[in-house]
């Protein structure tokens, strides 16, 4: 028999990560999970682009972060599941494959790209490293695919 015990679910909202999400929901409920959701804000890097007129200082993104969360966090609480969110500053790969070590999940859902555009050719350069060197079981979710949820 399967047991997992949480699952971790990094979420940078995107679509992708939206589905994923989805899909954690129904996994946990399926199996009595906990969800552990995770954003992972990138450091700014110390040569700033000058010509920008605001550059959003890490502690607002993960203020800004933390308030997206409440709706998912809610969203999961009324389907009857535990939840946790976190938001982080670091390398989304390194944090995510850390925290899911921390956290002892059984399980890691996340999208197949992010937000950042071109640079994430094909699955995405994070989700590529994660299911690189991840220890624990990883299911990728595309932003469109046939949909399996009902």
């Amino acid at each position: 028999m399967i047991n997992i015990q949480s699952i971790l679910c990094p979420i940078d909202f995107s679509e992708a990560s939206k589905n994923a999400f989805r899909y954690a929901c129904e996994f946990a409920k399926a199996m009595g999970s906990k969800i552990i959701l995770l954003n992972v804000i990138e450091p700014r890097p110390m040569a700033a682009d000058m010509t920008l007129n605001y550059i959003p200082l890490e502690e607002d993104l993960v203020n800004a972060a933390r308030e997206d969360f409440e709706p998912l966090v809610q969203e999961v609480k009324s389907k009857g599941i535990a939840v946790q969110a976190d938001v982080m500053i670091g390398v989304p790969s390194d944090m995510i494959l850390s925290q899911a070590t921390d956290f002892d999940a059984s399980l890691l859902i996340m999208g197949s790209h992010g937000k950042t555009g071109l640079s994430r050719l094909l699955m995405g350069s994070v989700a590529e490293a994660v299911v690189r060197k991840a220890k624990i079981p990883v299911l990728i979710v595309k932003a469109e695919e046939k949909e399996f949820i009902s």
